[in-house]
């Protein structure tokens, strides 16, 4: 079983959409399995993190733009894609070092995560965009 889903960002951040994902499992009927979801995109990623404290996504954002600052920024200087603005090369890099696909157990027609774990887009471009991440159950 598959499904698309279509997340809107407004910029760098951390996007959860779990809700979504939860309503779809439990209308697709499946009690037992695995549940795959893929981000069709090369300058974001995917994360299960923490969604109940919110300093928790500002702190990574934080974090993953100091460890790779936009390309206008002298460290990055040895960057050459840089025609698509400061952010595209470094939005790469960032989807590199993180997952783009996520596994989940399935039971009881639920996704398996913990108490607060979240399932987020982890957006890496300042521009808003309409982000797509397919999934899949099986």
């Amino acid at each position: 079983m598959h499904h698309d889903f279509t997340i809107p960002t407004r910029g760098q951040g951390l996007y959860e959409f779990t809700r979504d994902v939860r309503a779809w499992v439990a209308d697709s009927g499946l009690q037992d399995g695995l549940l795959t979801l893929f981000v069709r995109h090369t300058s974001c990623s995917l994360l299960i993190q923490e969604n109940a404290d919110p300093e928790v996504q500002s702190d990574l954002r934080a974090f993953f733009t100091r460890l790779v600052p936009p390309s206008s920024d002298l460290s990055m200087a040895y960057l050459r894609h840089t025609y698509e603005g400061p952010d595209d090369m470094p939005a790469h890099i960032k989807a590199a070092m993180m997952p783009v696909s996520l596994s989940i157990p399935v039971r009881r027609g639920a996704p398996v995560l913990g108490t607060w774990q979240g399932i987020f887009l982890f957006e890496h471009r300042d521009a808003p965009h309409q982000r797509r991440v397919a999934g899949h159950l099986v």
